[in-house]
C-alpha cells in the first residue's frame, strides 16, 4: 500500500476543521471532543504515534509495556489493579517517518476504584493502536469490551500474556478459543508476548504502516465529531423546520379556504409552496433562489401523486363547486351557500395536509442537495485502497458501522 502523506493529511483536516463554524453553544456543548480531535490534530503534525493498553485487571498491561521499552517504567505489582491513572511514556523507536512513538497504560477495564471510566475510555479509543491484553481464554467482559472497540473503528492487536507455565497444546487451545469469540471478518492478529516475539512484531507494524494508522486514526476522530455536530445541528433544524412547516400550512390553508377565484388560488399555493422551500433551505443551509425552489417544487409534485392531485385537480375542483354555490346564491335566496363553509374547511384541511407532506419531503431533498456540498472526513477514508486486510480490515467495519447508525433522514421533520 502506498503510504499515506501525513503532512498533507496535516493541512487538509486543519482546513476542514476550519471551515466548520461553530456557534459558541456547540463549542461548549462539544468541548471535550474538541480539545480530544485538536489534541490528535496536534499529534498528527508532530508525527506522534499512540499505543494504548487496555484490559482487565491483573493481565499485565504494566509489564506488556515494559517488555516493549526494556525499562520498568511503568509500576507493576503481584497486586492485581496497581494500575489506577493513565500513565505515559515515550517508545524510543527509531523511525523514518514518525518522530516518537507514546505508550499509554491503563487501569483495568473491571477495577471499581476508577473515578472517571469514561473519561478512562476516551483516552484509550483515542490511541492509533490497542494492545488489548488478555491472560488466557477471553471471558464474556473481555468480549464486550473487544466489541465495543470494534465499533468505535479501532486497530486492535490481542497479546496473550502469562502464559510462560502453559503447555503448548494448552496455548493452541486458548488461542482458538479466542479466536473463536472474535469476528471471522476482521482476522484479529492473537499476538504471544514471548522473549522478542511481540517487540518483534509491534515494530515491523510501526515501521511499515505507523504513519498510516496515525492518519486514519486522525480522519475517524474527525469523522465522530463531525458527526456528533451534524445530529446536533440537524435536531435543532428539526424543531425550527417543524415550526416553519407549521407557519406555512396555517397561512396557505387560509389563502385557500378564503380566496373564491380559482387562478388566484392556485398560482397563491404555488407561491407558498415556493416560499416556503425557499425558507426550509436557509435552515438547512443551502440558500436557494426561486427558480430553484420552484423546480424543487415541481419535481417533489411531479414524483407524488397525491401533492400533484391535491395542488390542481381537487383544488381545482372544490373551486369550482364554491365559484357555482357564489353564482346560484342569488337564485336559491341563499341556500346554496350552506355548503359553502363546510366546502372550505375541507380545502383547508387538504391545504395543511399536502404543505406538511411537501415540507417534508422538500427538506429530504435540500438536505441531500446540501451533502454534496463539503467534503466529510469519512469520504477521505473511502478513496484509501488498503492491499492489508490483516492490518486495516478494522476500517470497512468502522465504515459499515457508521453509515448504518448514522441515518440522519429520521432528524427531518
Amino acid at each position: 500500500m502506498k503510504q499515506l502523506n501525513i503532512n498533507k493529511n496535516y493541512l487538509f483536516l486543519k482546513n476542514w476543521w476550519e471551515t466548520i463554524d461553530l456557534t459558541n453553544h456547540e463549542k461548549s456543548f462539544f468541548n471535550r471532543e474538541i480539545i480530544c480531535f485538536n489534541q490528535q490534530l496536534f499529534r498528527l503534525k508532530e508525527k506522534k504515534l499512540r499505543i494504548g493498553a487496555y484490559g482487565k485487571s491483573g493481565v499485565g498491561k504494566s509489564s506488556v509495556l515494559n517488555s516493549l521499552l526494556k525499562k520498568d517504567k511503568f509500576e507493576t505489582n503481584i497486586i492485581n489493579g496497581s494500575t489506577q491513572e493513565i500513565q505515559l511514556e515515550e517508545w524510543s523507536l527509531k523511525n523514518q517517518i514518525l518522530k516518537s512513538v507514546d505508550l499509554l497504560d491503563s487501569p483495568g477495564f473491571d477495577f471499581c476504584n476508577i473515578k472517571y471510566p469514561d473519561k478512562l475510555y476516551s483516552r484509550i479509543i483515542h490511541s492509533d493502536l490497542i494492545l488489548f491484553i488478555v491472560a488466557g481464554d477471553m471471558n464474556r467482559n473481555e468480549v464486550n469490551a473487544i466489541s465495543s472497540l470494534i465499533k468505535d473503528g479501532k486497530k486492535i492487536l490481542v497479546i496473550l500474556n502469562k502464559i510462560d507455565l502453559l503447555k503448548e497444546n494448552e496455548v493452541k487451545e486458548i488461542i482458538e478459543n479466542i479466536k473463536f469469540k472474535l469476528p471471522k471478518d476482521l482476522n484479529i492478529p492473537i499476538i504471544i508476548n514471548h522473549e522478542k516475539n511481540l517487540k518483534n512484531y509491534i515494530t515491523k507494524i510501526i515501521h511499515q504502516h505507523g504513519e498510516t494508522l496515525l492518519v486514519l486514526n486522525s480522519l475517524q476522530l474527525a469523522d465522530k465529531l463531525f458527526l456528533k455536530i451534524k445530529e446536533h445541528r440537524l435536531k435543532k433544524r428539526q424543531k425550527l423546520a417543524q415550526s416553519t412547516i407549521g407557519k406555512f400550512s396555517t397561512i396557505k390553508a387560509s389563502a385557500v379556504a378564503l380566496n373564491p377565484f380559482i387562478l388566484f388560488d392556485v398560482a397563491g399555493s404555488f407561491a407558498i409552496d415556493a416560499a416556503l422551500i425557499k425558507e426550509l433551505s436557509k435552515i438547512y443551509g443551502l440558500n436557494l433562489k426561486g427558480e430553484s425552489s420552484r423546480r424543487i417544487f415541481k419535481n417533489i409534485s411531479f414524483n407524488n401523486l397525491f401533492l400533484g392531485v391535491t395542488q390542481i385537480g381537487i383544488n381545482t375542483s372544490f373551486n369550482l363547486i364554491r365559484k357555482v354555490i357564489l353564482l346560484t346564491a342569488p337564485f336559491t335566496n341563499g341556500l346554496s351557500l350552506l355548503p359553502y363553509g363546510p366546502i372550505s374547511i375541507i380545502q383547508a384541511a387538504i391545504a395543511i395536509h399536502s404543505t406538511k407532506i411537501l415540507g417534508k419531503l422538500a427538506a429530504k431533498e435540500i438536505y441531500i442537495r446540501g451533502k454534496v456540498t463539503y467534503i466529510e472526513p469519512s469520504m477521505m477514508i473511502q478513496n484509501i485502497t488498503f492491499k492489508e486486510p490483516e492490518i486495516f480490515n478494522h476500517i470497512n467495519k468502522y465504515l459499515s458501522t457508521r453509515n448504518l447508525n448514522n441515518n440522519f433522514l429520521s432528524y427531518l421533520p
